[in-house]
């Protein structure tokens, strides 16, 4: 346990339970509060805002913001343990904002390449390339 105590309430199981269904997706704030709103949960917002803050300090989620103009976004990665290694890189759509995460063994020899051929070490957790999502190029 890390040296934050893990409070048990009944709404932090509530937000474990929302990101476990919902694994490998990136949702907000808001997202989590507008789900709890529409499924008649009585989960404040400020108290969702407070337990994902420390969901993240505790190793259960993952906090991306990479925009500083749009909400940060968090995703699942399982209890007591960070995101496990490998090479994550992430898609953003220019149409919708719609955040895609993506472990994928083909990216991951760019990070060697730039590694081996040009001394640079890559932080592919925060590393964001910028397209159009297959949701958004069907319309």
């Amino acid at each position: 346990m890390n040296s934050k105590s893990q409070y048990k309430t009944k709404q932090r199981e509530i937000l474990i339970q929302y990101f476990k269904t919902s694994k490998s997706e990136h949702v907000s704030a808001a997202d989590v509060c507008d789900y709890f709103t529409k499924h008649g949960e009585t989960i404040g917002q400020s108290t969702v805002y407070r337990h994902l803050e420390r969901l993240v300090d505790e190793g259960v989620l993952n906090k991306y913001s990479f925009d500083p103009t749009a909400p940060a976004c968090f995703e699942y990665v399982g209890e007591g343990a960070h995101h496990a290694g490998g090479t994550c890189f992430h898609c953003r759509c220019e149409k919708c904002g719609k955040l895609i995460h993506l472990h994928c063994e083909e990216l991951e020899g760019i990070g060697e390449h730039l590694l081996k051929d040009h001394g640079f070490k890559l932080n592919s957790m925060r590393t964001v390339l910028y397209g159009i999502c297959e949701d958004c190029a069907d319309k």
